[in-house]
């Protein structure tokens, strides 16, 4: 049995575990609760968290990332509470990791390979299956070595449990040329994939305006993508709900439809694995004429979510040498405002971000968001149309796609019919008369006579 499948098959069993930090002064994160991103990581995975320790350092120890003393108060800790297994909420090096375990002698794993974890059993379609297994293969490889130093001592004759998917082969050059095989299979099969995904997206951006929703895991984009359009996203209170991009019509009224993508959500510090991997599938919001930003108002940590995504784009566009004047622009949605005591908050964040708008993705009566339906709507449907004027158009009558998309949404002042073709005079946004220009639509415009 390889390494591989055995990494990626296994479900995660119930374990106790004790979780583990060391604070850097230039580290982010939420001072009120410390662990509770990486408590609630550890729920998702199966895992309950009995113990959390944490020590503050101007930088990490090279072998084992916390000092001397504190592994030895961790080990401690996890006698005393009985875990088997220890989460860092960093990721470690192959070496760290491999002398924490053989001083603690409990099975340790970092930040990323939990959140492998989690993908993992997130995944459902083939191409997010194949993105995961890809990330999970890229984690393992240099890492075999300190796993079968380390694993078969401290895992024994237990079941497997949560980072460990099986021992597998014992022979680490054997395991070594599997990797790399199937990792070579894995990006083949992907990049024809997401080859075949990207020319779909530049046909469908083409044609519509083109919306993203970005934002932290759990921020609510999914409820908010079902509300506005006829739905089919998993929506969940958890982390990582969804793994692939699903886009839908939106029904903005006036004649006006354009296309919404719910995207993967973001976290701090995603493994650059994960990120390498699914980077087709998250350069889907990129390439949108516009991004709305959901952010979970109501969290404590919801500065530092907002930083998160910033970021997360941010890099998003370097890694595809974006340039900045094509960067779409974006308005941030306060989402969960309805769980807000007063007002303080949005009060602030619309001072932070002045365009921001209070939102409720969940549903009302009318089927419309509870809070906020009307001013987003308006705005999306201003970028959609962009700044109308009044211009004379001249169709020819064979593109009869143009002028039923004319008469839908422009406003039509008046025609006039010359041979083969048509003169209409309309009252237009700016951005439809370029879109019907890159579709291909043969349009001659120029100011009412």
């Amino acid at each position: 049995m390889s390494l591989h499948k055995d990494r990626s098959t296994i479900k995660m069993a119930a374990e106790r575990a004790v979780v583990a930090a060391v604070r850097l002064p230039s580290d982010v994160y939420n001072k009120a609760d410390p662990f509770g991103e990486i408590r609630e990581l550890v729920a998702q995975a199966g895992a309950e968290v009995v113990g959390e320790l944490s020590q503050a350092r101007d930088r990490p120890q090279g072998a084992t990332y916390m000092g001397k003393g504190k592994i030895e108060e961790l080990a401690g800790l996890c006698e005393l509470t009985d875990a088997s297994t220890i989460v860092f909420d960093h990721e470690l090096s192959p070496r760290q990791i491999g002398n924490i375990e053989q001083a603690t002698e409990r099975k340790v794993i970092d930040r990323s390979e939990l959140i492998l974890d989690i993908f993992a059993g997130r995944a459902t379609s083939h191409e997010a299956k194949l993105q995961v297994e890809l990330a999970q293969l890229e984690y393992t490889y240099p890492r075999l070595r300190a796993m079968w130093d380390h694993l078969e001592r401290i895992v024994g004759g237990a079941p497997a449990g949560v980072g460990t998917r099986g021992p597998g082969e014992q022979q680490i050059e054997i395991d070594r040329r599997l990797v790399q095989r199937r990792k070579t299979l894995l990006q083949r099969e992907l990049v024809e994939i997401q080859d075949r995904k990207r020319r779909a997206v530049q046909k469908r951006n083409a044609e519509h305006f083109t919306v993203g929703l970005v934002g932290y895991t759990n921020a609510g984009k999914s409820t908010l993508f079902n509300t506005l359009t006829a739905g089919g996203a998993y929506a969940d209170d958890r982390l990582f709900a969804t793994l692939m991009t699903r886009t839908r019509a939106w029904d903005l009224g006036g004649g006006h439809e354009i296309m919404l993508s719910d995207t993967i959500g973001f976290v701090r510090d995603l493994p650059h694995h994960l990120v390498a991997s699914f980077q087709a599938t998250l350069e889907e919001a990129t390439h949108a004429d516009l991004l709305l930003i959901v952010l979970d108002v109501s969290d404590p940590s919801a500065e530092q979510h907002y930083q998160t995504v910033q970021k997360t784009l941010a890099g998003l566009y370097a890694a595809i040498d974006m340039p900045e004047d094509e960067v779409p622009p974006t308005l941030l949605l306060l989402n969960k405002a309805d769980r807000l005591a007063d007002n303080r908050d949005l009060v602030v964040w619309r001072r932070k971000v002045p365009d921001s708008i209070a939102v409720c993705a969940l549903p009302g009566d009318d089927g419309a968001p509870r809070i906020g339906a009307a001013e987003l709507v308006a705005a999306v449907r201003s970028g959609a149309i962009g700044d109308e004027q009044e211009l004379t158009v001249t169709v020819p009558l064979r593109d009869s796609r143009t002028v039923h998309t004319l008469e839908q949404r422009a406003v039509v002042l008046g025609r006039e019919y010359l041979g083969d073709a048509v003169r209409m005079r309309v009252r237009i946004g700016s951005r439809l008369i370029d879109r019907l220009r890159a579709s291909g639509a043969a349009i001659d415009t120029e100011p009412p006579g």
